[in-house]
């Protein structure tokens, strides 16, 4: 609508905007679809590497076990003499991923060391109470007197030539040297290392934090499968969600685990967002933009700048043309010459009109000024008349109706003085029309005093006739009864009350006539009073004078 902005979720440029949406949409599911499908590809990635690192780590602490199992068989018999604490020494510093060596007695009494150990006994140890009763090697955590890290102890059983239980050579392989030795990037962020048995019991772990603290849900985690790396997911300590991979160390009572963090459904914006779904994103919300931008270059503001020419057009002002459409598309040059041509329509049919108006009120002028005169003309007939006549009642009836006459003149002539030929003030209508009764009347005895007090009401001719011709009887009434002879005092009061009006005529004369009584004067009163809707009385004024009261309601525009 012109003069109005439009709805802006029913604009050119939204609706062009949802369409190209629409028709981009497709390819925005398509990379919501690969976003998808990488996130997964990647995840079994990260599964995969998970599962790589764990194999590897087994294979590389493996290697390093069977090494220090192969040392520890192989220096059995060096470790007596004074000499056994020099050459453990010496053993170490060379061995790569070893923190100490011990020999153990049978009785489980540390008796050669690489490093200073209180000679105490060992033999309560679960580790050298397995050996004592016939495992050859045995892999558990190593206690905090023999490391000063977290490491893994590997004790192997020494017997004599008959078999008969000798002792246990020990190794301390600190965790270290078993986390696997992999890039970076291959392995998830967060990923800890931690070796359990096959009861689930942690022997040694990076963080511990990282690992269910339930010997069960571990167990199961680390369940072998064909002796090969296998994946679980499992609540850490925290109840985080991780993935861990296990993979056999030694005989399947020891497994190395790693444990990384889940990745879960977001983790594709740390993935691979961008090539994936935000370069799809990114061209679609680009072709809305460029739309809508387009839209409003090319179409948008071009309707802008002519729904404000139609709204100047809408207050009248037709002078300004749309000359600026000139540069727009050529739909919208069609648009803004077709509204140049409408204004420069309605400004010719206005002028037109104008000047028929002119025409047609200075002849309604000319009529109502004829008709004043053609009255004027009659009143002044009957005045020659009058002057002819003798009998009196015939020259009071003569001069009754030359005053109502000369009141219809009146309005006449009112009407083609005032700006408006179709309406008149009534209150100046009255003040004018007692002074003309009055100064007719003011030659033929003695002196009449007139006072007017009228509210404004702009009203129509064929109201103010009645209203004109009651004024003309009323007053009539009081010349003819109240001042002949005398003279006196005579009000003319008009009042707006709400939704009506009261004209009152009142005099000092002797006071109303008798009830009952009519004349023709009060029968015209009370007929102009039924045009009018309205009611006429007279009554005795408060001075004991006569009061004529006329009520009828406001026009309707006036009520309005």
């Amino acid at each position: 609508m012109l003069g109005r902005r439009r709805s802006a979720p029913k604009g050119i440029r939204f609706r062009l905007a949802a369409a190209m949406a629409v028709a981009l949409l497709p390819i925005l599911l398509l990379g919501a679809v690969q976003a998808i499908s990488g996130f997964r590809a990647e995840a079994e990635e990260r599964r995969d590497d998970l599962t790589l690192a764990a194999e590897l780590s087994a294979a590389t602490a493996r290697a390093r076990l069977e090494s220090a199992v192969i040392l520890l068989d192989s220096i059995r018999p060096d470790t007596v003499g004074l000499s056994c604490a020099p050459r453990l020494q010496s053993l170490t510093q060379r061995s790569e991923g070893l923190d100490a060596l011990y020999r153990y007695s049978a009785s489980g009494r540390v008796v050669c060391a690489s490093r200073t150990v209180d000679g105490q006994q060992d033999r309560q140890s679960d580790w050298f109470r397995r050996l004592v009763a016939g495992e050859r090697v045995v892999l558990t955590q190593a206690p905090d007197d023999l490391a000063d890290r977290p490491s893994l102890l590997a004790a192997v059983r020494v017997q004599r030539p008959l078999g008969r239980f000798d002792g246990a050579m020990a190794a301390v392989i600190p965790l270290s040297s078993l986390r696997p030795r992999l890039d970076p990037v291959a392995l998830p962020e967060g990923s800890e290392v931690a070796l359990v048995d096959a009861r689930g019991a942690i022997l040694t772990a990076t963080d511990r934090a990282a690992f269910s603290d339930d010997p069960a849900v571990m167990a199961r985690a680390v369940q072998p499968v064909d002796d090969a790396a296998r994946l679980a997911e499992v609540e850490d300590v925290e109840g985080r969600d991780r993935v861990m991979a296990s993979a056999p160390l030694y005989e399947s009572e020891v497994h190395v685990v790693l444990s990384a963090p889940d990745p879960g459904w977001l983790s594709w914006a740390r993935l691979n967002p961008v090539g994936v779904f935000a370069m799809p994103l990114a061209a679609w919300l680009a072709a809305l933009l460029a739309v809508m931008w387009a839209s409003d270059r090319i179409v948008v503001r071009w309707l802008d700048y002519l729904e404000r020419i139609a709204a100047i057009y809408a207050k009248g002002r037709f002078s300004v043309r749309p000359v600026q459409s000139l540069n727009a598309p050529s739909e919208i040059q069609v648009l803004g010459k077709t509204l140049d041509e409408l204004a420069e329509n309605i400004e010719a049919r206005d002028r037109s009109l104008t000047a028929s108006l002119a025409e047609k009120d200075a002849l309604l002028r000319e009529i109502h000024h004829r008709v004043k005169n053609n009255l004027q003309i009659i009143s002044s007939l009957l005045n020659l008349q009058q002057r002819a006549l003798t009998d009196p009642a015939a020259r009071a009836a003569i001069g009754d109706t030359r005053q109502r006459i000369s009141a219809l003149a009146l309005i006449y002539r009112t009407l083609y003085q005032s700006a408006d030929i179709r309406q008149a003030d009534l209150g100046d209508f009255l003040g004018e029309l007692t002074g003309q009764l009055v100064a007719a009347d003011s030659g033929r005895g003695p002196l009449v005093t007139s006072s007017v007090e009228a509210d404004s009401l702009i009203i129509d001719p064929d109201r103010l006739a009645p209203i004109a011709l009651w004024a003309v009887e009323a007053i009539s009434n009081a010349q003819k009864h109240a001042f002949a002879g005398r003279g006196g005092v005579l009000q003319v009061r008009f009042k707006r009350t709400g939704d009506g009006c009261v004209l009152e005529v009142e005099d000092d004369g002797p006071g109303a006539p008798e009830p009952g009584r009519s004349g023709v004067g009060l029968t015209l009163m009370n007929a102009f009073a039924k045009q009018l809707r309205g009611t006429a009385e007279v009554v005795s004024g408060a001075g004991g004078g006569t009061l004529a009261r006329l009520t009828f309601p406001l026009p309707p525009e006036e009520s309005a």
